[in-house]
């Protein structure tokens, strides 16, 4: 009886030590955002700090930040995380050649897509703003964080800056001690560690033709991060435009590919190549992995084939309502 007793009075102990969940809801961004930790609450109280403070910075639509100010004056000094995540994403755009470009946001505003008053931009007006997109024309010192843009050029960090957060957000957890969260910043979603049980996280992958979900990842302390046509568009004339604009092209990437999610332990590529590989089309995209080592891709294309890089090979199931799609494995071989 003593024993027994001592038995559950240990379990009492340990139930009474297990995290317990806490969560936060941060609309910023645009984005409703969910923050779940196991341990202490106040630390969500830094992180939604954080999220505001990123956003002042690099906001581009709001007065008095330095991506405003930088595009409404043509240089500046950016500084913290937007010093950080500018050269980041300059360092992403040029991995990727191009296919991802910061400068394109000129381009992507003159189709509405900043504004939601959505048009197919005048030919002419749209060749003259591309002539200003080139991501190697920006003047940027790490060092110091000086920027210069060329004239008539403006820059946005947007397809990068949730994924960076996501992984600023992770380090703050970590370095408060939490060694188990998830970031849900509005589908960009990223894990730390396991569930407490020591399970997976289990990260739903929509369906890019309506709002179901494809399948399922298993994951821990990693990001999984999609882009897809159906997150922003309109239709005019029988006709779709999305917001993933090709820089080649200056108007919405017509590769073949439908939606791609990126897979990798840091946000901020992610967020990035889930744009670039998206513009790059099926085959570039599987040459650029096959030349990569730091990320893991699923594929959508337009006849509705899923295309996943073995890397994901036991940790991606379909639905049940999508297990007669056809499954394609990339490999390196």
């Amino acid at each position: 009886m003593k024993r027994l007793a001592a038995f559950l009075l240990m379990l009492v102990l340990l139930t009474g030590c297990a995290p317990k969940q806490v969560s936060t809801t941060v609309f910023a961004m645009d984005t409703v955002m969910k923050l779940s930790v196991y341990g202490d609450e106040a630390v969500l109280d830094e992180a939604e700090a954080l999220i505001h403070q990123l956003e002042a910075q690099v906001s581009v639509t709001r007065e008095g930040s330095e991506l405003y100010s930088l595009n409404h004056t043509g240089s500046g000094t950016v500084t913290g995380h937007a010093k950080e995540l500018l050269d980041r994403a300059l360092a992403l755009c040029s991995r990727t050649d191009g296919a991802l470009d910061i400068s394109i946001y000129p381009v992507v505003r003159s189709w509405g897509f900043t504004t939601g008053e959505y048009r197919v931009p005048d030919e002419e007006a749209l060749a003259s703003l591309l002539s200003h997109v080139d991501y190697k024309k920006i003047d940027f010192d790490a060092g110091s964080g000086a920027v210069s843009l060329s004239p008539d050029m403006e820059i946005d960090l947007g397809s990068v800056t949730k994924g960076y957060l996501s992984s600023c957000l992770i380090a703050l957890f970590r370095e408060n001690g939490i060694t188990s969260a998830l970031v849900n910043l509005g589908g960009n979603v990223q894990a730390l560690g396991t569930k407490p049980d020591g399970s997976l996280w289990q990260v739903a992958v929509q369906d890019p033709k309506n709002d179901s979900y494809l399948g399922v990842l298993s994951i821990a302390d990693q990001a999984v991060i999609t882009s897809g046509g159906y997150e922003r568009y309109f239709e005019e004339d029988g006709k779709t435009y999305w917001h993933i604009i090709d820089p080649a092209t200056g108007a919405p990437a017509q590769s073949g590919l439908i939606s791609v999610t990126i897979v990798g332990t840091d946000g901020t590529t992610c967020d990035a190549l889930s744009t670039a590989l998206f513009v790059m089309g099926l085959e570039n995209a599987a040459d650029f992995w096959t030349a990569s080592d730091d990320f893991e891709a699923i594929f959508v294309t337009e006849d509705n084939t899923v295309y996943i890089t073995q890397g994901l090979q036991d940790s991606f199931t379909l639905s049940e309502d999508h297990s007669k799609m056809e499954l394609q494995v990339i490999t390196r071989d």
